[in-house]
């Protein structure tokens, strides 16, 4: 994708909510990026795991910074960007 074009999509993570402070260092990443985030939902895995889906929409560069930020914090066991056009412009 273009750094510019517009996109909608859904950051899919899963993560172990016992990892020490892990869901707040998720939440503060999410909130660094209100601007494309259109919703998100939770939810329990089994005791141990999570589920996030985070729905997206706005520049890929910028979705894709945010799922790599995502991504990279230390509890997360996966992650996945998918996207697509917004249809806008088609």
């Amino acid at each position: 994708w273009v750094g510019t074009s517009l996109v909608a999509g859904a950051i899919t993570i899963i993560y172990d909510h016992h990892q020490r402070e892990l869901v707040n260092k998720l939440l503060d990443i999410q909130h660094d990026y209100q601007e494309v985030i259109i919703s998100t939902q939770h939810v329990h895995l089994d005791h141990d795991n999570c589920l996030e889906i985070v729905a997206v929409k706005g520049k890929a560069a910028c979705v894709q910074r945010l799922s790599d930020g995502l991504r990279a914090v230390k509890g997360v066991k996966h992650a996945t960007l998918s996207m697509s056009s917004t249809g806008k412009g088609i």
